[in-house]
């Protein structure tokens, strides 16, 4: 594998190529935007660094030009509008359904064997667009939410523990947003159950602020993150890239598992070449089923939503 494209050259997107070419394992990063020089110039100051930095990947930045995307091996899609203060995810509905279903079809004409990671929020009903406008199959379409919400709880379970962030080891599902279900009792720190190192009123509190973690940036900021969710992103191409099989949470097309059907939701996967080589399944309690199926039942209901938008944008 040695193309990568990223679409959308904003704080998103171009942090994710940067981490890609850093990386230092494909031949060529193409960076592609609906506005003349943003991508060019993007590509043009991160190639410059490349010498400092030590890498060799070429970065193409070009405004509009699909034909420059061809033969990609895999496509991160970050387009679409950021969140603003008060404004949810869901908000973004209407607005990015349309731009993600428009750039998945020109990238695909080109690329028609790649593998597409979406990164445009709402993020579970965007990798369902994707799936539909590009009729890919489903291990070849997923959504990066679980990575950035794990490194989120990592985090901040770090900084409460006083640990280095590499011992721990988490498992978050569900949807992308409020009604995501971290999982404690899979969660451990050098081998041991956070469980075990945390009062139960601690924990839910971390649980909280990570369910709440792209938010309290917006408001901090006035738009949404890009640092993190760009190194996700990243890190689910280099996992697919070295077929390294590791075992990631990703927005994944089920069928049938955890019994549910038809959704993108957030889901352990292994991750190689072909994309999505497994869904991994565990078993839940009581408790962490009924969380499971509130987030199903909300992404269920942005679906219902973007079937009047797909009808509004000819989809």
């Amino acid at each position: 594998m040695g193309k990568v494209t990223v679409i959308g050259a904003g704080n998103v997107g171009a942090t994710v190529a940067e981490c890609v070419a850093r990386k230092d394992m494909v031949e060529e990063v193409v960076l592609i935007d609906i506005k003349p020089g943003l991508a060019e110039g993007k590509a043009l100051d991160m190639l410059e660094s490349a010498p400092i930095h030590g890498f060799d990947t070429r970065i193409t930045g070009v405004t509009g030009d699909y034909a420059a995307t061809a033969g990609s091996d895999i496509c991160v899609i970050t387009s679409g509008v950021p969140r603003h203060p008060g404004m949810s995810r869901d908000d973004l509905l209407s607005i990015n359904a349309g731009i993600v279903k428009s750039v998945t079809e020109s990238f695909v004409a080109h690329s028609p064997d790649a593998i597409l990671i979406i990164v445009s929020n709402p993020l579970d009903v965007m990798a369902y667009v994707a799936h539909q406008a590009s009729g890919f199959a489903g291990h070849r379409v997923f959504g990066m939410a679980g990575v950035l919400d794990t490194a989120r709880f990592r985090c901040f379970i770090a900084e409460a523990l006083n640990c280095s962030v590499r011992d721990i080891v988490a498992l978050l599902m569900g949807g992308h947003g409020d009604t995501m279900v971290p999982l404690p009792r899979y969660t451990t720190i050098g081998g041991i159950p956070l469980t075990d190192l945390m009062e139960a009123e601690q924990i839910d509190a971390i649980v909280e602020r990570t369910k709440k973690g792209g938010g309290e940036i917006v408001q901090l900021m006035g738009t949404s993150a890009w640092y993190a969710p760009g190194a996700a992103a990243a890190e689910m191409v280099e996992a697919i890239v070295k077929n390294s099989k590791r075992i990631l949470p990703c927005a994944a097309l089920l069928s049938g598992q955890y019994g549910l059907h038809d959704l993108f939701i957030g889901v352990p996967v292994k991750l190689g070449h072909r994309g999505i080589e497994e869904i991994v399944q565990i078993d839940f309690n009581g408790d962490e089923q009924a969380l499971m199926d509130a987030s199903a039942d909300h992404v269920r209901a942005n679906l219902t939503a973007l079937t009047r938008v797909l009808a509004q944008v000819g989809g």
